[in-house]
C-alpha cells in the first residue's frame, strides 16, 4: 500500500491515525519525538534514499547558525578587549570585520541549499539549452544530460533553510543549538510535500509544546481534511481527463475549447493546491499546531498584485522578505531611487528600483515553479502586469475621474474581479502548456478561432467529461464558492456550523463525506492526479 500523497489510503487510514494514537500515548515531553520520527518515516516512504538531501540541509543550517552565533560572541569579546587596551582595530572596524565573516557564512549556507536545488532540478534544463545553442551555432558537440532524481518537497524545504539562516544572520532569531528542533521544523510531515513555507520563529514552540489532542481540534481538523478531499477528488481529479486531452492535443480544438481548458485548469490548480493545504492545515490543527494559511479567497482579488497576496501567500511573503527587500536595499538601488526622485518625481522615482527588485522576484518565481521557458514567461507575464499597473495607476485614476467611474463601487469592483480572473487564466494556460511555443499557439488559437461550436454540437462533452461530470463539478465549485463568500465576510464556516443544532451539524458533515465517497473521481476510467505543486 503506497503512501505517495496526503490523499492515499495508506496516509489517511493508516499513517495519520497511527501517529495520532502514538502521539496521544506518549508523555508531553516526548511528543515532539513522535512528530520527528513520523516525519522522517513519511519522507522515507515518499522519497527513499533521497532523504539524504533533506538531512544535508538540516546539518548545514544547524552548524551554519552556530558558526554565525560564535562569530557574534567572538566579536563582542574582541570589542570588550579593545575597550580595555589601546591600539589595534577600533570597535567600528571589528564590527565590520565580523559582519563580513558572518555574511560569508550566511551566503555559503544559503548558496549550498539553493545550489542543491538548482543542481537537482535545473541541470537538465540548463544543459538542454546549451545543447540547443551549440546546435544553432553548428558546433559538433553535445552535453550528455543526466537523469536527475529530485526529492519531493525540496523547493519548499530549501526556502525554509534559507529563511532560517538569513534570520539568524539578521538577528531576528537566535541560533538553535538543538539539531532535533531544526529537523522537525524542516520536515514536519503535513507540510513537507507542498508547504506552506514556514518561518522558524512561528513554528518552533508549537512543534515542541507537545499539546494533547483536544476533541474540538480533532473534529475541526477532520472537517477541514474532508473539505480538502472534496476539492481534490471531486473537482481536480474529475477535471483531469478534459484538461489532459486539451493540453496534449491543442491543435484539435477550437478557441472556445482552449479557453474552457484554461479556465478549468485554473480551477483544477486551485482546487488541487488549496485542497492539499486544507489537509495540511487540518492535520496540523489536530495536533494543536497552527500552520500559516496559504490562500485567502484569491478569486475575489481586484488586481493581479492583490491576487498574489492571496494565492500561495507564504511563497509571496518569502520572496518579499528575502529577495524584494534585500535587492531594494542594495546601494545601487538606493542611488537609483534618489536619481529617479530628482528626475521623474516622488511617485515614479521609487518605481525604478522597485521595478528592478520586482523583476528579480518574478524571474525567481517563474523558475521556482519549474525548469522551462514557459515558467519563465509565466513569471515575466505577471511582472509586466503588476509593474505596468503601478506605472499606469495615476493615469487610470485620472481616466476614471474624467469618466465619472466610482472606483469603489460594487459594479466597478466586479469588473475588476472578472478582469483579474481572466488574466490569471491566461497566465495559467502558459503555465500548464507543454512548452512556451505550445502556449503561444494555444493563445493565438483562442483569440483568432474563438467559437461556441463545440457547445452547440455537443463535442465539448466528449473530451473526457460528460454533462454529469460538469454538473458534479459545478455543485462542488458552488460549495467552495459559498464557503469563500462566508470567509470573505469574516465568517468562519466551521464556527458557524459548530453553533448549529446536532442534526444540522452532523447532517452537513456526513453529507459532505458521502458526497466525496460517491462523486470522488476514482475507479475505472480515472487516473489519480498527482498533487500538482509537489512537482514544484
Amino acid at each position: 500500500m503506497a503512501m505517495d500523497s496526503y490523499y492515499s489510503i495508506a496516509y489517511l487510514a493508516l499513517f495519520l491515525p497511527l501517529v495520532i494514537v502514538v502521539y496521544t500515548l506518549f508523555p508531553k515531553k516526548g511528543r515532539w519525538a513522535v512528530l520527528l520520527g513520523s516525519s522522517l518515516i513519511f519522507f522515507w516512504c515518499i522519497s527513499g534514499k533521497l532523504v539524504i538531501y533533506l538531512l544535508a540541509s538540516i546539518v548545514s543550517i544547524h552548524y551554519g547558525g552556530i558558526w554565525i552565533a560564535l562569530l557574534g560572541t567572538h566579536k563582542d569579546e574582541r570589542i570588550r578587549l579593545a575597550a580595555e587596551t589601546q591600539g589595534g582595530p577600533t570597535k567600528k572596524e571589528l564590527r565590520k570585520i565580523y559582519q563580513k565573516k558572518q555574511m560569508a557564512v550566511t551566503a555559503g549556507i544559503a548558496l549550498f541549499n539553493v545550489g542543491l536545488l538548482l543542481f537537482l532540478k535545473y541541470t537538465p534544463f540548463f544543459m538542454g539549452n546549451i545543447n540547443r545553442l551549440l546546435a544553432a551555432l553548428k558546433i559538433p558537440a553535445a552535453l550528455e544530460i543526466p537523469a536527475m532524481a529530485v526529492p519531493i518537497g525540496i523547493s519548499f524545504y530549501a526556502l525554509q533553510a534559507v529563511s532560517y539562516i538569513m534570520d539568524v544572520y539578521w538577528g531576528k532569531i537566535p541560533a538553535q543549538g538543538n539539531i532535533c528542533r531544526l529537523a522537525l521544523y524542516m520536515c514536519f510531515f503535513p507540510r513537507l510535500i507542498e508547504g506552506p513555507i514556514c518561518r522558524f520563529k512561528e513554528m518552533d514552540e508549537q512543534l515542541f509544546n507537545g499539546e494533547r489532542i483536544h476533541f474540538d481540534n480533532l473534529v475541526r481538523g477532520s472537517q477541514r481534511i474532508v473539505f480538502g478531499m472534496m476539492k481534490k477528488l471531486v473537482v481536480a481529479d474529475r477535471l483531469n481527463l478534459f484538461i489532459k486531452n486539451v493540453y496534449e492535443n491543442p491543435g484539435q480544438y477550437d478557441g472556445g475549447v482552449i479557453a474552457m481548458g484554461a479556465v478549468l485548469y485554473t480551477c483544477q490548480l486551485y482546487m488541487d493546491f488549496s485542497g492539499t493545504m486544507d489537509i495540511v492545515l487540518g492535520t496540523g490543527e489536530i495536533f494543536g499546531i497552527q500552520l500559516p494559511e496559504n490562500f485567502r479567497q484569491p478569486f475575489f482579488s481586484k488586481s493581479i498584485s492583490q491576487f498574489w497576496q492571496r494565492w500561495h501567500i507564504t511563497l509571496g511573503t518569502w520572496f518579499k522578505d528575502y529577495i524584494f527587500y534585500p535587492v531594494s536595499m542594495l546601494r545601487p538601488m538606493k542611488k537609483l531611487t534618489s536619481f529617479g526622485r530628482k528626475h521623474v518625481g516622488n511617485y515614479y522615482g521609487p518605481l525604478l528600483s522597485g521595478g528592478c527588485a520586482l523583476f528579480c522576484v518574478w524571474l525567481c518565481n517563474g523558475l521556482w515553479h519549474g525548469s522551462g521557458w514557459n515558467y519563465i514567461f509565466f513569471g515575466m507575464y505577471h511582472f509586466a502586469l503588476i509593474f505596468g499597473a503601478q506605472i499606469f495607476e495615476p493615469a487610470a485614476a485620472k481616466i476614471c475621474k474624467v469618466l465619472h467611474i466610482p472606483r469603489k463601487s460594487v459594479a466597478w469592483g466586479t469588473v475588476r474581479i472578472v478582469r483579474t480572473a481572466a488574466l490569471v487564466c491566461v497566465g495559467e494556460m502558459f503555465f500548464r502548456a507543454h512548452g512556451l511555443k505550445a502556449g503561444l499557439g494555444m493563445f493565438v488559437n483562442m483569440v483568432t478561432n474563438f467559437t461556441f461550436a463545440s457547445v452547440k454540437d455537443g463535442s465539448l462533452f466528449q473530451i473526457g467529461m460528460d454533462k454529469k461530470d460538469f454538473l458534479i463539478v459545478a455543485v462542488a465549485v458552488l460549495i467552495v464558492f459559498i464557503n469563500s463568500i462566508l470567509k470573505e465576510k469574516s465568517i468562519d464556516p466551521r464556527e458557524w456550523l459548530g453553533k448549529r443544532g446536532l442534526p444540522v451539524r452532523w447532517g452537513l458533515c456526513y453529507g459532505l463525506i458521502l458526497f466525496v465517497i460517491i462523486f470522488g473521481a476514482y475507479g475505472v476510467g480515472y487516473v489519480p492526479l498527482d498533487p500538482i505543486y509537489a512537482g514544484f
